[in-house]
């Protein structure tokens, strides 16, 4: 192998020091994502939330985490992807601290919006500057494949450790965990990464931003409302957005990339492989707390198993796309998890049960972060480093849509069909499954 060869697959190390500070944001957005979630309980005791009200801690992040980042993604292409990722890692510091210190429920939530916004922000412009920075090819997908299992493990490692800050210290460590990690990224970024922007700055497409940003909302609140109105006017609002991009000089998102295979199908299968695992956490919890009878923080650290079954899935999968193609690799990714979801069908009251809950977990994780890895190479392949902000936003958004409208639908699928929470548990299950199946079949066509 000649040594320009073997300069493509090793990384230099300014790259690894690149990788290990873009990595290390992702996964504490990630872990953000999921962290108050066994804490919620509490946290409506102590600030005064109203029981039907606690959701909206999840809500009012999930919001502004979907809504806001295609619109960023693209600022960050105009103006610096740097740049905005500074502000972001700021902003999230500053939002934690004040989610930390919250006095009362509407100081909470205010501060949750603002750590939806920052992830908006810093998550592209993250994924972005990762891109640039490794060419694509066997490096990138490395690269990404990392990314991807950091971000999974921080889904599932952020109920684990959520569940300790708040059983050993208070649900308020939840926020402040964040701040001296904020203030790290920002201190070591400079000296570390270059400022990334074109040379020329085309005009904002203003239109196109506020029907996309009012679509994105009204569409995830539907979502994690069950709103028809919302899901109306969502899907009215980004029809809107697709004409208003048709005609721009400058559009926010041109149609031609819309269009683009590559970007089309990748982000279906993204929005499938995150709606499908994020709500199969969702039906376990249902299953170890109110079947199994087992405490948050038990639940947690089931849930480990899978965490580590998708860093195992993030490490291999590079591999597994150089051997097979980016294609043929979504489809054994989602074969694998969809076989692995569906044994959980056979689950019962006992508590042996727990050993194929973990198993099964286990190979799912490996499959679903086979094919995220997948997903992220597809969407952002073939296309300029002056798009890539546009095509690690799309990709963004798909991530945050499916994880919300995963949880809602499969909680209907679950009271629609339970006579008791073990069977609604289990067709949701099998729903999951086909959902899974059909990632596969989309992709394998």
């Amino acid at each position: 192998m000649t040594t320009m060869a073997l300069t493509a697959t090793r990384m230099t190390a300014r790259q690894r020091m690149v990788l290990v500070l873009l990595l290390g944001s992702q996964f504490m957005l990630a872990v953000d994502f999921s962290i108050l979630n066994v804490a919620l309980p509490v946290i409506g005791s102590g600030l005064g939330f109203a029981l039907a009200d606690l959701q909206w801690v999840a809500t009012a992040f999930a919001l502004a985490a979907a809504g806001f980042t295609l619109l960023f993604g693209r600022i960050a292409d105009l103006f610096g992807r740097r740049r905005l990722f500074l502000a972001g890692m700021a902003l999230l510091g500053l939002s934690s601290l004040a989610g930390g210190l919250a006095p009362s429920p509407g100081i909470l939530l205010v501060a949750r919006v603002s750590q939806g916004l920052a992830t908006a922000i810093v998550t592209p412009a993250g994924l972005s500057l990762l891109t640039t920075s490794f060419p694509e090819g066997p490096l990138r997908a490395r690269a990404l494949g990392l990314n991807g299992a950091l971000m999974s493990a921080g889904f599932t490692s952020g109920a684990i450790l959520g569940g300790l800050l708040t059983e050993l210290l208070s649900w308020r460590w939840a926020f402040f965990i964040n701040v001296p990690v904020a203030l790290a990224v920002l201190l070591a970024t400079p000296s570390l990464l270059a400022e990334s922007r074109p040379d020329s700055r085309p005009q904002m497409d203003v239109p196109g931003a506020v029907t996309v940003t009012a679509g994105l909302l009204a569409l995830v609140y539907g979502l994690s409302r069950a709103s028809l109105v919302g899901l109306a006017a969502g899907a009215v609002l980004l029809v809107v957005f697709w004409f208003v991009e048709r005609r721009a000089e400058a559009p926010l998102v041109p149609v031609g990339i819309l269009a683009r295979r590559s970007v089309k199908w990748g982000n279906l299968a993204g929005l499938i492989a995150f709606a499908t695992e994020t709500s199969l956490v969702f039906l376990m919890t249902l299953y170890l707390q109110e079947v199994l009878g087992y405490s948050a923080l038990a639940t947690g650290l089931a849930f480990g198993v899978l965490g580590l079954g998708t860093v195992l899935g993030g490490t291999v999968a590079p591999r597994v796309l150089g051997r097979l193609g980016t294609r043929r690799a979504l489809v054994a990714g989602f074969t694998v998890q969809a076989l692995a979801t569906a044994s959980l069908a056979l689950l019962g009251t006992s508590p042996g049960w727990i050993w194929l809950l973990l198993v099964a977990t286990f190979v799912g994780g490996v499959g679903n972060m086979v094919a995220i890895v997948g997903f992220m190479v597809t969407a952002t392949s073939g296309l300029p480093d002056s798009e890539q902000g546009l095509a690690t936003g799309l990709a963004t958004m798909t991530q945050q849509v499916g994880i919300t409208m995963g949880i809602p639908v499969m909680s209907g699928v679950v009271t629609a069909a339970m006579g008791s929470v073990l069977q609604g548990v289990i067709v949701a299950v099998l729903v999951n499954a086909a959902l899974t199946l059909v990632g596969a079949i989309t992709r394998k066509g």
